[in-house]
């Protein structure tokens, strides 16, 4: 059974000049439980829109999406809220984090709406977590008070921490090094297999999409299946960047292979 389905989706805005633009066009799209999905794509090609209509943050502008079968749009928000808040794992691009609060309080919080152990043991839930991700010794640091490095494990461990049906991260890698951004990547594949999870991955880097077991490309708002083997191969052939740049880009060579793929 699908875990979360998309059925021609489109998503368009309106322009002060009354023009429309269009983000995505036709989009369907079914993930299961243990599904490792990931799409690529360029800058501004709509992948975090689609993110947040797959997490049901956004909604479509037609067509429709269900969870576990059930179309989002027969419920009412607050049962919305609840269905998210229990298992949707988010991991934002931009951290998202509350600020003047501690690295455990960021963590603590999506179990704050927790019931039985997961809200009594919070506190130990939590610091379990963001030891994982390796910050058991920054728990008492203010978050924003972190590296762009740390503050993104924190954002990492916060989604994890319910164990949700559905992780969606959005360039869940950008702000680390190559080993860090590995290791987390491992645990993100660690605590799906855990729980059985879905995880979708929306990344510029080839490297991090060649992980997942599926693989798509967005561009002009359509998604298609691509084959990134051998755009990961021209990519590792172009040479890595350097270890502090976040989030590559394909190079022109695997963006080349990946056009191809998808016109073949």
């Amino acid at each position: 059974m699908s875990l979360v389905t998309l059925e021609d989706v489109t998503k368009s805005v309106l322009l002060p000049d009354d023009s429309r633009l269009e983000i995505l066009r036709g989009i369907s799209l079914s993930v299961g439980a243990g599904d490792h999905v990931s799409i690529v794509g360029r800058s501004g090609s709509g992948k975090s829109t689609l993110l947040n209509i797959l997490g049901m943050l956004d909604a479509p502008t037609s067509g429709t999406v269900a969870f576990n079968d059930v179309p989002v749009h027969r419920m009412g928000a607050g049962r919305l809220d609840r269905l998210r808040g229990a298992n949707v794992g988010f991991v934002f691009q931009q951290f998202n984090l509350l600020a003047g609060r501690t690295a455990l309080d960021n963590v603590m919080m999506p179990l704050g709406h927790a019931k039985g152990r997961l809200f009594w043991n919070r506190r130990e839930i939590a610091t379990e977590m963001l030891e994982r991700v390796g910050l058991g010794h920054r728990i008492g640091q203010v978050a924003d008070r972190l590296s762009g490095g740390e503050q993104q494990r924190v954002a990492i461990a916060r989604a994890l921490v319910r164990k949700p049906m559905l992780i969606l991260a959005d360039e869940p890698t950008g702000a680390l090094d190559i080993d860090t951004g590995a290791s987390v990547m491992s645990l993100l594949d660690e605590v799906a297999t855990e729980t059985d999870a879905a995880l979708v991955t929306i990344t510029h880097d080839l490297h991090v999409a060649a992980r997942a077991r599926r693989h798509y490309r967005l561009d002009a708002g359509r998604l298609e299946p691509v084959d990134l083997g051998r755009a990961f191969e021209a990519s590792t052939l172009a040479g890595p960047g350097p270890v502090t740049e976040p989030a590559l880009e394909p190079p022109a060579q695997a963006d080349a292979v990946i056009d191809e793929e998808m016109t073949a």
